[in-house]
């Protein structure tokens, strides 16, 4: 490596971010003291792809912050390629990157990255996605990904109206014919994800509530590769025609993530679902994630009936200060300690809250945090 990592404090404005306590950051030995300066240490970030805003935000929120603190930072994206992350991650480590900040597209195949990172005391904190089978993550910045599931299938029972938001009893009774989406199977959050939906909608399932018609009762069968919208479109499309076409139609459906829901609602409303609210042909209670602001305006159209917010802001805060951290020779504050095992260790996390948006939340929840603004709601696009 070219230079050593670790610079005296940061100053009064970072301590207030900072939940560093005293010790040597995991793949830090000698890594610690030393009297540099923040723009002497190079961060390197690397993010799945630019395919999905999301991802854009955070790569832009983590590298503003970054540089804001006076890090030098080299964002990466993958375009949602194995191969070319690898390949990224080796050349940050061979430019001299003192840090690594890993939103994985495989939370599997970073190994051998993350043993040369190890073997120059570089610390690795795992963005929103668990890095898997390897002892060399020191850290990992998240949501409450299980509570994402279970905010899911509550936001599903209460498109249904089998509860009301505050989780009490709804008027209606069923039975209601849904579908089930999950993530990629090789990204560790679809499961969590599932998981926590499943919790909810399983007893329901069970007790004939709910009816899956297709059968695909199974996250392997649900699972959409790379989180595709073209993907869950096929596949939606696929369910319609095997399963409805004897004039049944699909009340809900489960979707971990907006660009899945709107895939989904594509081929729904190909099959003649909708347009929004229409009585004689309602839109299927299609739930999500992320509040991407193409499925926002859905929302407050009526054609997607929920999305789980995840500050995307507030994950980036918690990246630049867990590097913060390891920077001055120390350990960032974990809030949990036990959940996150990634079939090596359980790596120590920062966990962080999400909030269920439906069309009544978008103005306090969205706008007036200044996540998105009234016009980019109501055109569907971002500035």
């Amino acid at each position: 490596m070219s230079k050593r990592l670790g610079f005296a404090a940061l100053g009064a404005g970072m301590a207030l971010t900072l939940a560093a306590c005293g010790g040597e950051g995991a793949g830090g030995s000698g890594g610690a003291g030393g009297g540099g300066e923040a723009e002497d240490l190079t961060i390197g970030v690397s993010m799945p792809t630019q395919t999905s805003e999301r991802w854009i935000a955070d790569g832009d929120n983590v590298k503003e912050q970054l540089e804001g603190e006076g890090y030098t930072v080299d964002l990466q994206y993958a375009n949602n390629d194995i191969p070319t992350q690898s390949q990224q991650v080796d050349q940050m480590i061979t430019e001299g990157a003192d840090i690594l900040v890993i939103a994985a597209i495989d939370g599997t195949a970073l190994s051998g990255q993350l043993e040369n990172a190890a073997s120059n005391n570089i610390p690795v904190i795992a963005y929103d996605r668990l890095i898997r089978d390897s002892e060399n993550v020191d850290f990992y910045v998240t949501f409450d990904n299980f509570q994402v599931g279970v905010a899911q299938g509550n936001a599903l029972l209460t498109g249904l109206g089998l509860q009301n938001e505050d989780g009490s009893p709804g008027t209606a009774t069923g039975p209601f014919n849904i579908e089930l989406f999950a993530g990629s199977l090789d990204d560790n959050n679809a499961f969590f994800f599932w998981d926590g939906a499943m919790s909810v909608l399983q007893p329901l399932i069970d007790d004939g509530t709910l009816v899956v018609k297709s059968g695909q009762t199974g996250i392997e069968q649900a699972a959409i590769l790379r989180w595709e919208q073209e993907t869950a479109q096929r596949r939606m499309e696929d369910l319609l025609t095997s399963s409805y076409n004897d004039g049944t139609r699909v009340d809900g459906v489960l979707s971990p993530y907006d660009g899945i829901s709107r895939g989904v609602i594509t081929a729904l409303q190909n099959a003649g679902y909708g347009p929004a609210l229409d009585a004689a042909n309602p839109m299927a209670v299609v739930t999500g994630q992320d509040a991407e602001i193409g499925s926002v305006k859905l929302i407050a159209d009526g054609v997607q009936s929920s999305t789980i917010f995840k500050d995307t802001r507030l994950l980036a805060e918690q990246a630049v200060a867990a590097a913060s951290a390891f920077a001055e020779g120390g350990e960032p504050e974990a809030n949990d300690t036990e959940t996150y095992d990634n079939g090596v260790k359980v790596v120590p996390s920062y966990l962080l809250p999400v909030e269920t948006v439906f069309a009544d939340d978008i103005q306090s929840v969205l706008v007036d945090s200044g996540y998105w603004t009234a016009e980019e709601v109501a055109s569907g696009q971002s500035d």
